[in-house]
């Protein structure tokens, strides 16, 4: 059976889309998502991500790692999942869809270029020498002089698989400062097991991070990663980050059918 895929990025995150609303797809097929998301044997991509019915949201969003298994929530995804949503006449402007972490709010800004609300975040944990907190998906934060000089693949690893996280494991991401209001950032995936060229909650999580532990008294940054830059905006209460939203581009790349 042939089934017609959409090839989606966001600053280099990139990510097979296929349109399940009509429920034909089969999820469960953990080796069948690994071999789709393979860069030889398949399309290539850090994740698949189906679109939904839901009957109380314009859309559901479920998501799978390039491993094939169904992950938290994916940022850039998200936002990618948006623009193909509109490309499929699903929505026009705006949009409310549900995720593996709850529900979610959008916009779109420009033809390429999309805003998305993600949760809020009332939990900080600040450790000696790194910050760890969950944005839809778990992220270990750590400053180091120059991103350019990490290992990120054997470092993230490290901490990844650290008793530390446990058998659940988190996602690492290295951070310079750059600015007042501007971080460059290197991240490390769970699920892609790898460095990806940028992680949406993986830079919400930066830039709260950078705003709980004084390195930054803004509260909208720019965050420069591998594939491009993205935008982080947050409201901040006591300890609480409310009205966080992550900006930047989701482009359409490609679509063609796959033998399944």
């Amino acid at each position: 059976m042939a089934t017609t895929f959409y090839k989606y990025q966001g600053t280099g995150n990139d990510f097979v889309m296929i349109d399940n609303r009509d429920g034909r797809f089969f999820k469960k097929d953990a080796r069948q998502i690994e071999r789709i998301c393979d860069r030889r044997f398949g399309i290539g991509a850090d994740g698949l991500i189906l679109l939904e019915n839901d009957p109380d949201y314009d859309f559901r969003m479920v998501y799978y790692n390039s491993d094939g298994n169904e992950s938290s929530m994916c940022g850039n995804g998200g936002r990618c999942l948006v623009a193909f949503a509109k490309k499929l006449g699903v929505i026009t402007d705006r949009c409310r869809f549900i995720a593996v972490d709850g529900p979610h709010e959008a916009e779109v800004l420009s033809d390429d270029t999309i805003s998305l609300k993600m949760k809020d975040v009332d939990s900080v944990r600040l450790s000696d020498g790194y910050v760890f907190l969950d944005t839809g998906s778990p992220h270990h934060v750590e400053m180091v002089d120059d991103v350019n000089e990490i290992d990120v693949k054997n470092r993230g690893a490290e901490i990844r698989y650290s008793n530390r996280y446990g058998v659940g494991g988190t996602n690492v991401n290295f951070v310079t400062k750059l600015a007042e209001d501007q971080f460059s950032v290197r991240t490390y995936e769970r699920g892609v097991e790898d460095e990806t060229l940028s992680c949406g909650t993986g830079v919400t999580a930066v830039a709260i991070a950078m705003n709980a532990i004084g390195h930054t008294n803004s509260n909208q940054m720019k965050l420069k990663v591998l594939g491009g830059e993205l935008g982080v905006s947050f409201n901040k209460n006591d300890s609480d980050y409310t009205d966080v939203w992550l900006s930047g581009p989701a482009q359409f790349v490609f679509s063609g059918e796959i033998a399944l």
